[in-house]
């Protein structure tokens, strides 16, 4: 996969990170009265055009604003402006995204595999097959891979024998926990059934166990890609399945009625 690149953005750089630009211009439209209270505002598509980023810029702003409260996704129907929109909804920091996260990931990630093949000892190669067995049964069970995942990724930055890429990776795995938007978005990601895939797994024990950094570099950034790929198809699933709900909803009100 590329990079999740976008046409030059019309917001200015002012510290903040791209999708919090794009949250607050959206706030600050509803706060004008671009978008009035229960008013549908416009899709991912449309706002990516206007505000010239990504559609996963946009989606982490939409669910920014929807954790922060200021709006609500109304069952597939779209994202709606609640009743009573605060003016302070973005006081709340909600830190880094699970997309920017994950890009982050991928380039200090994939270095990182590119070293350790150079220093990865068979006894580091052992325990990355049984935490390959721990991350089927976690999967099996559905309690989400993350201890055996989380494992995984930093034998490999141990075997570097550098303690700064240790200390990179560790925080970057534990950012997944302590931002609100990328827990929330990787809740939403588990609900749906993603989870830690064991074949890409695979690939990358088998380019450090050749001791081949190019091969085990291009590994690591593949898979990180397709996590990439999965929190995307995760977030237009939910959508999907709201819009089910809705649907359903509207069946059972019709039968109800057609039945008096």
């Amino acid at each position: 996969m590329r990079p999740l690149r976008a046409s030059p953005s019309l917001l200015q750089p002012d510290g903040r990170k791209l999708y919090q630009q794009a949250a607050a211009a959206i706030a600050a439209a509803i706060q004008r009265g671009d978008y009035r209270p229960g008013q549908r505002i416009p899709s991912e598509r449309d706002l990516a055009e206007e505000h010239k980023v990504s559609r996963p810029t946009i989606r982490e702003a939409l669910i920014a604003l929807e954790v922060t409260g200021l709006v609500r996704s109304r069952h597939g129907s779209g994202i709606f402006v609640v009743d009573n929109p605060s003016s302070d909804a973005l006081s709340l920091s909600l830190d880094i995204g699970a997309f920017e996260l994950t890009e982050a990931r991928r380039l200090f990630e994939g270095e990182t595999a590119a070293l350790a093949a150079l220093s990865i000892t068979e006894a580091d190669l052992v325990r990355l097959e049984e935490l390959i067995s721990d991350m089927e049964r976690e999967n099996q069970q559905q309690v989400g891979g993350e201890r055996a995942d989380r494992e995984f990724h930093l034998v490999i930055a141990r075997a570097t024998a550098n303690s700064a890429i240790v200390g990179v990776i560790e925080s970057l795995w534990d950012a997944r926990y302590s931002s609100p938007l990328c827990a929330e978005m990787l809740e939403r990601a588990r609900k749906v059934g993603v989870q830690p895939r064991i074949d890409e797994h695979l690939v990358i024990i088998q380019a450090l166990r050749n001791r081949d950094p190019a091969a085990a570099r291009t590994a690591m950034r593949d898979h990180l890609a397709r996590v990439i790929d999965g929190l995307l198809e995760a977030t237009e699933i939910d959508t999907m399945e709201r819009t089910r709900a809705e649907l359903e909803e509207k069946r059972s009100a019709l039968a109800r009625r057609v039945s008096v």
